[in-house]
């Protein structure tokens, strides 16, 4: 008969031994005893950390909601090209920039970094609106792009083209698709082209081309790839 480990069943003994488990108890009292502030500062500290993580979150959504409701009037005011209004208010009714400020870390106060920055950059104050859409940030497919193209579009307007061009191709290349990212390369090359950079400007055309063949984009592109070509040979 094969001899029995002597550390084989200690769990079970827990189970079916009584006096074992006796006995592990009163360890276990004398360990909470023998560390009772300890013990305890760390289960309060676990209680603070994890109320506090629900807590915030509860009251950031509902701060959320308010602010949503607020910023109505601002995104009406934005709709109806009342920039000045919907940046500032209108004495009744919070502005964009109130928002921001008055309902930080929000989603509200996020999207009215976006709407700002496009307000200042249709008011021609372009590093304001660079600052409003660098403070922006979201997953979605289409405002984030959006945002690193307008940020672009600001820098070109400043003659700035080594920075429109990084934004641009940060633009393209954000959850990469057929449907955007070419018209992103179309202003990443006529930016490579102000910096008289033509290999940067024929990989934009090229990688639409090859990788976007049946964008609206393509006929443009090929043509300019071809002059380029031309230029270069």
């Amino acid at each position: 008969m094969a001899k029995k480990d002597k550390n084989q069943g200690q769990g079970n003994d827990l189970i079916e031994n009584p006096e074992v488990l006796a006995e592990e108890i009163t360890k276990f009292e004398q360990f909470l005893e023998k560390n009772k502030t300890a013990t305890f500062g760390f289960v309060a500290l676990l209680l603070i950390v994890v109320g506090g993580y629900f807590g915030y979150n509860y009251y950031i959504e509902g701060k959320n909601k308010v602010a949503q409701t607020e910023m109505f009037q601002a995104v009406y005011y934005f709709e109806a090209d009342s920039l000045d209004l919907a940046l500032d208010g209108d004495g009744n009714n919070l502005g964009l920039k109130d928002i921001i400020s008055d309902y930080r870390g929000t989603a509200a106060a996020n999207l009215a970094n976006f709407y700002a920055g496009v307000a200042f950059l249709k008011k021609e104050d372009y590093v304001s609106s660079i600052l409003y859409l660098e403070d922006f940030s979201s997953s979605d497919i289409l405002v984030q792009a959006k945002a690193y193209a307008l940020i672009g579009d600001a820098y070109m307007q400043q003659n700035d083209f080594q920075n429109a061009v990084s934004y641009y191709n940060k633009a393209a290349s954000y959850k990469e698709n057929k449907y955007f990212s070419p018209g992103y390369l179309m202003k990443a090359a006529l930016a490579y082209e102000k910096l008289n950079d033509k290999q940067g400007a024929l990989k934009c055309y090229e990688k639409i081309v090859n990788d976007f063949s049946d964008a609206s984009e393509v006929n443009d592109a090929k043509k300019h790839k071809a002059r380029l070509s031309a230029k270069a040979s």
